[in-house]
């Protein structure tokens, strides 16, 4: 079952769930409005490797915005510190920036029970888009689970900021469980 708006208001306000800073006005009918934090990470190296760290560049998006363009992975982070220990949370993009054409949580919009953070955001442009820090640009819905809950323990734990591909961890453990 999905959460309706004043049933996410009121598990934020008796603590089922974590949104920092709450405000009443992102409130939607079964969902609450997330905004674009300030600093913006893109991938430096030509090719991309998940077996190791691959290299980011930091971006800061400035009280005029940034112009994101087409053909690049920008992550981004929400400006809420999101997360529950009962609800599983999803987050997409709002239908009004898809509409702009950008794509955003492109493949991972489900969230983990336990994780508490801000959210890294992947953003693709499908031309030119000036974003801006602060404005509102996913929505999240929290579903209620049942069975018994395994708390998030992961490598993003209290994410604060865009983090970049932690994948390389999972493969040099594997690498260490096989050997």
């Amino acid at each position: 079952m999905i959460l309706t708006g004043p049933e996410i208001t009121a598990a934020a306000q008796d603590g089922r769930l974590r949104i920092t800073p709450f405000a009443p006005d992102q409130i939607n009918p079964n969902s609450y409005n997330v905004r674009l934090g300030a600093t913006l990470l893109t991938y430096s190296a030509g090719i991309l490797d998940p077996h190791q760290p691959n290299p980011t560049t930091e971006l800061v998006i400035g009280s005029d915005g940034y112009v994101l363009q087409p053909g690049e992975l920008y992550l981004g982070h929400t400006l809420e510190e999101v997360g529950s220990d009962l609800f599983v949370p999803l987050l997409f993009g709002r239908s009004s920036v898809g509409r702009l054409g950008l794509f955003v949580e492109i493949t991972a919009p489900i969230g983990d029970i336990g994780f508490h953070g801000q959210w890294t955001l992947m953003l693709s442009p499908i031309r030119p888009l000036r974003v801006y820090a602060g404005m509102r640009i996913g929505q999240i819905m929290f579903f209620a689970s049942t069975g018994p809950i395994a708390l998030y323990r992961g490598k993003y734990q209290a994410a604060t900021g865009p983090q970049p591909s932690g994948y390389w961890r999972d493969v040099a453990h594997l690498r260490s469980v096989a050997s």
